[in-house]
């Protein structure tokens, strides 16, 4: 009878072992996003903290822009002047058309006076003459400043390619935080020179985290896209914590089982990435051990 009463409870432990054991273990991932200098100068300012929060495309620093704001106020300048040059073309013909009414008025009087038998054919003759030299300087003058006013046009126009790609560098001089999420790392400090492509910080999102684990082609069969886990992140000691996730992403192709990862079946020398998201409350960590059990 003794016997019996030890071995109950070594069964129930062993029992108890095998229902806890994990399925497959992992690691803590967030998207990680490096946050570069798109502009060339000195940093003004970079307000930013390790471990601070920022909302997206708020601002955080500036890189000097000065040069970039004298050359496009340049463009600015030179634009206006070209607009200002552009004739008036209703004052420069204004004279010519005064003429021509003249004339035409003066056609009317020596055509009355011809039914009269007051004036000459002649008279007559030379006026309309003269009205169609008159058409003609007018439609010369104005083809004229109509081609000239398309070609200020023109210039003016093709300033602002130019005018648009300096506000766009200028824009770029603003360091701002391009999604929501944690700084990670500051790279840069005001009064650094900062270059095109430097990182400045690393940021990620860590409110929604991923455990990358590693399962074997038999336990890949039992597993879909947005499936209920239970994820248990190991704090180490006895500080464990479990948490829901759901499978959002299975490798495609299979893989040599890392190093620094264990799998259910330690025999198992290929082994399949996927990425369970888990609801993150303050406590997870990029780094952290965690297990899975489905």
């Amino acid at each position: 009878m003794k016997r019996i009463a030890y071995l109950i409870p070594l069964m129930l432990l062993t029992a108890c072992g095998a229902a806890t054991e994990p399925d497959a273990y992992g690691t803590f991932e967030a998207e990680e996003v490096i946050v570069s200098a798109e502009a060339n100068g000195k940093i003004l300012y970079f307000n930013v903290a390790e471990g601070e929060v920022l909302k997206a495309d708020s601002v955080v620093g500036a890189i000097d822009s000065m040069q970039l704001f004298y050359q496009r106020q340049h463009l600015l300048a030179q634009q206006a002047s070209l607009l200002k040059s552009r004739p008036d073309t209703e004052k420069r013909v204004a004279a010519i058309k005064q003429q021509i009414a003249a004339q035409q008025q003066e056609l009317r009087r020596v055509e009355k006076l011809l039914r009269d038998n007051a004036a000459t054919p002649k008279q007559r003759d030379d006026i309309l003459s003269q009205i169609n030299i008159l058409e003609g300087q007018l439609t010369a003058m104005t083809s004229s400043l109509n081609t000239n006013i398309s070609t200020i046009d023109g210039n003016a126009t093709a300033l602002e390619p130019q005018i648009a790609a300096l506000t766009d560098q200028i824009q770029k001089c603003c360091i701002s935080a391009p999604v929501a999420g944690t700084v990670l790392v500051k790279y840069a400090h005001a009064g650094e020179l900062a270059t095109v492509g430097k990182p400045l910080m690393k940021m990620a999102d860590l409110s929604q985290i991923h455990l990358r684990a590693y399962f074997t082609s038999e336990q890949l069969a039992a597993l879909k896209l947005g499936d209920e886990v239970t994820v248990t992140a190991d704090f180490g000691g006895d500080q464990r914590f479990d948490y829901s996730g759901s499978i959002a992403w299975i490798a495609a192709e299979s893989e040599f089982t890392p190093k620094t990862i264990q799998t259910k079946d330690s025999r198992a020398n290929l082994v399949y990435a996927v990425k369970i998201a888990v609801k993150n409350d303050g406590r997870l960590k990029i780094g952290l051990s965690g297990e899975v059990k489905l």
